[in-house]
């Protein structure tokens, strides 16, 4: 797998959806992936689009199984690289509509994948994130994007009140 220096040939797949169908929803599968620490914090980027924390990951381009989508927007969003993933859940339905602050609606199946065997520093490499930082889960993490809440709450990682 390649995508430092191949991913460019599909960034468009979901703009170009864009131009066809508008904000309207679209079924968009996708891959988030939890990167803890020594301590058992977690890795979140504050995102540029919502101003919020969420988890790191993004849709799957053409071609790709949910693993290298996985292991692609870890390097993008993050440059970090993984020596495995586990899949810990596959999230799809109601709960997962999600509309983007400039009016886009999407319906994810989203795949949660933990990273483990993390090479290098975190590093935004992208245009999606302003920071990243580590969290610890037993803590209310300030202005977590609601739909990071959701999944992280149904994946068991924090609780419920």
């Amino acid at each position: 797998m390649h995508f430092e220096d191949g991913g460019e040939a599909w960034m468009g797949y979901i703009m170009e959806l864009r131009k066809l169908v508008g904000p309207r929803p679209l079924i968009m599968a996708g891959s988030c992936v939890l990167v803890f620490n020594e301590e058992g914090h977690l890795l979140l980027q504050k995102r540029t689009d919502s101003l919020d924390w969420g988890t790191l990951g993004g849709s799957m381009e053409p071609g790709e199984s949910l693993e290298e989508t996985a292991a692609r927007e870890l390097y993008e969003e993050a440059g970090l690289r993984a020596e495995s993933f586990k899949l810990i859940s596959i999230f799809s339905g109601e709960d997962m509509y999600y509309q983007y602050p400039h009016g886009d609606e999407v319906y994810n199946v989203m795949a949660v994948y933990e990273a483990s065997g993390i090479k290098g520093s975190p590093t935004i490499l992208d245009d999606e994130g302003l920071e990243l930082r580590y969290f610890d889960l037993n803590q209310p993490i300030p202005e977590i994007n609601p739909f990071t809440e959701y999944v992280l709450k149904k994946a068991g990682y924090i609780r419920t009140n």
